[in-house]
């Protein structure tokens, strides 16, 4: 069946029904999730919590998928089931009978799909010489979600994602970006967030930029003090966003509270030391006793620190 670009498959769904079966592939993690959300999105919001299952490949097995993809929709003229790291589903490290017995499944639903139901398996990569593999190549909608292997392709991945935001990119900065970075989708993808919240709105992205900001990232390891620098700034929203790209990035909550810390005590003086320190430790508790979301609980505390750090220059001034 099809092969298709995210690009193509966002206009593809604006104009006409979802189809039946979608293979999402590729390591874009973000840009199967943002193609999962407009898929789900075609659904009324009213009924969507009937009519929407989300399955992990850790969690859960390919017979839980096909039983809910086989449920009828409720008020609703489609319903949507959603594989995620299927690919654990579809190549079991183990095989057993049962997993033969799901699998022989699936190649039957591939055959004659429900017309009420959109299939979604969206998978980091799969053995193209299984029989799996085969058949869904050739009976489902495929959509590559990663940074093509060719540096002309590269190119036109960075300008998509660059106009995807409302923003211009000279051809030698895509150029200069992606024989920098290369081919790796998370850090390509962070190296055009990065560039975008770096040059100011309405501006042409140039070599420049590239140079200034990313340069010496791209040439070594990932600039893990960014989240810091623009504490110190008092800049919350860049300091949000940064940290986003890190956690995105890999980057461990811990550690990264760590540099929190490290910025509390070093560059916050006076009276405002004292209650940024002990942010940092309402935050530390809250890690260790699981007490929330680590992303949401970093969050607050930027937003703490750079409340004080503001605070701070303000009282300079």
């Amino acid at each position: 069946m099809d092969v298709l670009t995210p690009a193509a498959l966002r206009a593809r769904i604006a104009s006409a029904e979802p189809d039946s079966v979608y293979l999402l592939i590729g390591d874009d993690e973000r840009e199967k999730a943002a193609l999962i959300t407009a898929l789900a999105d075609t659904i009324d919001e009213g009924v969507r919590a009937f009519n929407l299952d989300r399955f992990h490949g850790g969690d859960a097995g390919l017979d839980d998928v096909l039983a809910a993809a086989d449920l009828l929709p409720v008020m609703a003229p489609r319903r949507i089931v959603i594989a995620l790291r299927a690919e654990r589903m579809l190549e079991p490290p183990k095989e057993s009978d049962a997993s033969r017995r799901a699998l022989a499944a699936l190649e039957g639903y591939l055959k004659a799909p429900p017309a009420e139901t959109t299939l979604v398996l969206a998978a980091n990569g799969l053995n193209t010489r299984r029989r799996i593999s085969k058949q869904l190549r050739e009976r489902a909608t495929v959509v590559r979600c990663g940074v093509p292997e060719d540096a002309a392709g590269v190119r036109d991945w960075i300008r998509e994602r660059v106009e995807e935001a409302g923003r211009r990119a000279e051809a030698p900065a895509i150029r200069l970006l992606g024989d920098l970075v290369g081919r790796d989708a998370v850090r390509l993808r962070n190296a055009v967030d990065r560039l975008l919240l770096f040059a100011d709105a309405g501006e042409t992205i140039t070599s420049a930029h590239v140079r200034d900001l990313l340069g010496p990232v791209m040439a070594g390891a990932a600039d893990d003090w960014a989240v810091a620098r623009a504490i110190e700034q008092g800049t919350t929203d860049r300091a949000l966003r940064e940290l986003g790209l890190a956690l995105d990035a890999g980057a461990v909550p811990y550690m990264v509270l760590g540099q929190l810390a490290w910025v509390a005590r070093a560059k916050l003086g006076g009276a405002r030391v004292a209650p940024a320190i002990e942010a940092v430790f309402r935050t530390d508790l809250a890690l260790k006793q699981s007490g929330g979301d680590p992303r949401v609980l970093l969050e607050r505390l930027v937003v703490d620190l750079c409340g004080t750090a503001a605070a701070r220059g303000a009282g300079r001034s």
